[in-house]
């Protein structure tokens, strides 16, 4: 269906890949990976034609449609957001407009010599606009729109009065109503819930089109892709299987090419020695022009630079009480402009003990922010008390913390301020464990993205000796492996953790304990996060 075939792509003298080749059938779902700066937004930017190859080919059908979702969304104003997702096909609005013309003359009297050839073309176009799935448009708009999160409440709404994050989801709409035959996605959980997440998911296992995607979300990846395309070290490979497998073939894979480097080496060692040994002597002088003649057309196997992972040890945190946080009959109400009162959550009771890993769940609204918020001092409660342990320090992780850096430092320079008395050593191996090395750390916070600026805020967190941690999505914006990081952090982290997060790999390596807020009530579960989503599942069944 699309073949890219041979392709080059640079920009200036930066090399983004040589001579790569992959191809997309109907009906594949393919993940597409590689480090920041590899060039994966430039092959969705190939595939649509927005670019071009400087070497190569991409051929694909001429009636092919593509869908494209990007982090970089068009202005949307002047409709609701239902509108605006009913609209998402320009064709299906035409042949609307069509039909209603056609209606109309066919209703006028002074048409009546053309009445036959207006039959013929209002069959075709109704034909068309059923084709399209015109006639359920707005039920289709609405259930993409509920599953990602914007409801009844809300279709209407002006989608000028929606933020970033949601006008995001908006977009996301529009393309899953598209319903194309090849569907390109870049990280299209970004700014989802767990709820969306996992109603995305059961899209596109049901989608019959072609998909290839980026995704910071390894569950995701691992449920929804059967092939992965790696953008790397100025190739393209391709491998079978989900992430999972990904993972565990790229290692095999990188191991045998070391192995062959080393035999190349060694051959090449071998020859330049003979050829060193017998170049002055015309004996051998057709043996060693041959040799060199050889060595020249040998193609050197070269070894992918892989990040280094920087082994850093945690300062121990103080021994805080073994009752780390105690919350009775806690109730949380907002009172609007209007004077009406919203309930987020009442009669909240818990303990959390020293070690617990609790994680903080519920639907969207449910309280769950607004929980963690209340019991780290951001907001006060309505009702009910909370107590936090003797000795316990909270080092309090959320999305607003990312504001409070300064433009104007280099990230060595934020660090330095925000740690008493590190050293600049410390300071570099703390960076580098969170992958900033070398030059990196030295970057200005203005021109980091929101997951450097969120590896940044979460390294002077961990690097506290803070024995309560308190994260709410500490994953967002965080690729895969920035994940793998943190969660490696937090697992040999010596302390308490309390955590909102929509990474259902983070929540299962974690969790030992769930709150649930549900029905304005919390319920607490005692156990995984394997063990809550039994126990969810055998009380839906009775």
């Amino acid at each position: 269906m699309i073949h890219a075939s041979q392709i080059s792509k640079h920009y200036g003298p930066k090399v983004l890949y040589r001579e790569g080749s992959f191809q997309i059938n109907p009906g594949d779902k393919i993940g597409l990976v590689g480090p920041n700066g590899a060039g994966k937004t430039t092959i969705f930017r190939l595939l649509v034609g927005e670019e071009s190859p400087d070497e190569g080919i991409i051929s694909k059908p001429d009636k092919l449609t593509i869908g494209y979702f990007s982090q970089d969304i068009a202005e949307m104003k002047g409709s609701s957001a239902l509108e605006e997702v009913k609209n998402c096909n320009p064709r299906i609005v035409k042949v609307q407009t069509s039909l209603q013309e056609i209606e109309a003359k066919l209703s006028d009297e002074a048409q009546a010599d053309n009445m036959e050839k207006l039959l013929e073309q209002y069959g075709e176009y109704q034909a068309e606009f059923e084709r399209m799935g015109g006639y359920d448009l707005e039920s289709r708009a609405a259930e993409i729109l509920t599953g990602l999160g914007i409801g009844p409440d809300a279709y209407h709404r002006p989608t000028e009065t929606f933020s970033g994050g949601w006008k995001m989801r908006i977009a996301l709409a529009k393309i899953l109503m598209l319903n194309p035959d090849v569907l390109l996605m870049d990280e299209p959980t970004n700014h989802l819930d767990l709820e969306s997440i996992i109603w995305l998911e059961a899209w596109i296992m049901q989608y019959k089109g072609a998909l290839l995607m980026t995704c910071h979300d390894r569950e995701v990846m691992n449920r929804c892709v059967t092939r992965i395309i790696e953008v790397a070290n100025k190739s393209i490979t391709t491998y079978g299987g989900n992430y999972d497998f990904y993972e565990k073939e790229r290692e095999i894979r990188e191991i045998k090419l070391i192995a062959s480097a080393k035999r190349q080496e060694d051959m090449l060692a071998k020859e330049k020695e003979f050829i060193a040994r017998f170049a002055a002597r015309a004996s051998h002088a057709a043996q060693v022009q041959s040799r060199v003649k050889k060595l020249e057309k040998i193609d050197i196997i070269e070894i992918p630079q892989e990040e280094k992972a920087i082994k850093f040890e945690w300062p121990e945190p103080p021994r805080g009480s073994d009752e780390v946080l105690k919350v009775e009959d806690l109730g949380k109400v907002y009172r609007n402009p209007d004077g009406s009162e919203k309930l987020v959550f009442r009669h909240a009771t818990a303990l959390v003990k020293r070690l617990d890993r609790v994680a903080v769940v519920g639907v969207n609204g449910a309280g769950k922010s607004t929980f963690l918020k209340i019991i780290t001092g951001q907001t006060d409660p309505t009702e009910g008390k909370f107590t936090v342990g003797a000795s316990n320090e909270i080092g309090y992780f959320s999305q607003n913390s990312l504001d409070v850096l300064n433009p104007k430092n280099t990230i060595v320079e934020e660090i330095d301020s925000r740690l008493d008395h590190a050293s600049i050593g410390f300071i570099r191996t703390l960076l580098g464990a969170f992958r900033f090395s070398g030059e990196e750390a030295d970057k200005k916070i203005s021109i980091l993205s929101g997951g450097e600026k969120s590896r940044v805020v979460l390294a002077t967190i961990l690097a506290r000796p803070v024995n309560f941690l308190v994260l709410d999505e500490p994953t967002n914006h965080l690729d895969i492996k920035s994940r793998e990081v943190l969660l490696e952090a937090i697992k040999r982290f010596p302390g308490t953790v309390m955590m909102v997060s929509h990474d259902r790999h983070f929540l299962r390596e974690l969790t030992t304990r769930v709150f649930e807020l549900d029905q304005h009530e919390l319920h607490i579960y005692n156990g995984s996060w394997d063990y809550y989503l039994e126990k969810k599942k055998s009380l839906a069944t009775t």
